[in-house]
């Protein structure tokens, strides 16, 4: 087990966490809130890698266990079912080392945060609203796999079906570094359900995430920078619209930028929530400035149709779902749409750190 110890060190994190233990008993603790705040997430990292090595040890236990009882068992029907638990522990191990490695690809500044998604679709007309609505519900229900909690913060339905735009923000541990990598337009191939000719359509939507910005990363908002308009709120059909008007939009004259929320049935509630929706997007417009070149702003500014999909979802005349920039590819389609997404986020995770510059 050196080698688990090389790559979380156990004992140099267990040190530390007496060490964490001692200041956070101190008097004085939560008079700087900030850097209590900070010492916290350094011992929940600290902790995190513990419980890793621990974790492993176990599963190498159990495996050399069943491993040493197969070999040794004589009873050929006995021998076989203890392969068979053998094979379902090391694909245990081998999705929870996957877990792990993903998490050691997460160490950008805003990685850690909760991410805000808008599903948008492009060209593919209603086809394109319906893909839009699908692509929500995979992004929901991958949210619910691993545990996260969602919210929708506005959504437009579209005329006939579908959706014109929507915003959800998913809140959980690396929400944001996880699916930062699932900005960008995606293509779908399907015998259109709108089509009574039953011919095959492409449709494509846009999908933008970017981080929740918490205390922690201050950004500056004007009050003469910002215009707020109130309006009624609506759902599909003319059914559920507010009688008062506690929809909120708000306009950064400086940028340009326009966020509204409507979920809430109190006014004060989206404001609030539109507020966080400005403040990360603002971030994210500093930042478009200073990396203006870098391949994901690239990928924002394509048109959402025909040659600048970033990830292809074929369900006729064959059924594939493949990213173009990793090449990672999976044949089982309603796993994908159903929320199993986790093989292509790991594989951006690590193209990613293969070309980031060193």
């Amino acid at each position: 087990m050196t080698l688990c110890g090389a790559i979380f060190d156990a004992p140099a994190n267990r040190q530390r966490l007496i060490e964490f233990e001692a200041n956070s008993s101190a008097p004085d603790f939560w008079q700087d809130q900030d850097k209590a705040k900070k010492l916290l997430q350094k011992r929940k990292k600290a902790e995190d890698a513990v419980q890793a090595e621990e974790k492993l040890v176990h599963l190498l236990g159990d495996l050399e266990a069943y491993f040493h009882l197969a070999h040794d068992e004589s009873n050929a029907s006995e021998r076989d079912a203890l392969v068979t638990e053998l094979t379902r522990e090391l694909d245990a191990a081998d999705k929870y080392i996957g877990e792990l490695e993903t998490s050691t690809l997460l160490a950008g500044e805003t990685d850690r945060l909760n991410a805000i998604l808008t599903v948008k679709p492009g060209a593919g007309g209603v086809d394109s609203q319906d893909w839009a609505e699908m692509l929500l519900r995979m992004y929901l229900r991958w949210a619910e796999r691993r545990g996260f909690r969602t919210s929708v913060l506005d959504s437009t339905p579209g005329e006939e079906a579908g959706l014109k735009s929507a915003t959800v923000l998913l809140e959980g541990e690396n929400a944001y570094g996880l699916l930062a990598g699932e900005n960008g337009v995606h293509r779908l191939v399907r015998i259109s359900p709108f089509d009574q000719a039953a011919r095959r359509h492409t449709s494509f939507a846009s999908i933008s995430v970017i981080p929740e910005i918490d205390d922690q990363i201050e950004i500056v908002i004007k009050p003469e920078d910002l215009r707020i308009d109130t309006f009624r709120a609506g759902g599909h059909g003319g059914q559920n619209v507010n009688k008062v008007e506690s929809a909120v939009r708000f306009t950064h004259l400086a940028t340009g930028i326009v966020v509204q929320c409507q979920n809430e049935r109190s006014q004060h509630k989206n404001r609030e929530i539109a507020m966080k929706i400005l403040r990360s997007r603002l971030y994210e417009h500093e930042l478009e400035k200073r990396q203006a070149k870098t391949d994901k702003l690239d990928e924002q500014k394509l048109d959402i149709s025909f040659g600048s999909q970033i990830r292809s979802y074929v369900l006729q005349p064959y059924q594939m779902i493949k990213d173009l920039r990793t090449k990672f590819e999976v044949g089982d389609v309603n796993r994908v749409l159903d929320g199993d997404i986790d093989g292509f986020i790991r594989a951006y995770l690590l193209s990613r750190r293969v070309t980031s510059p060193r």
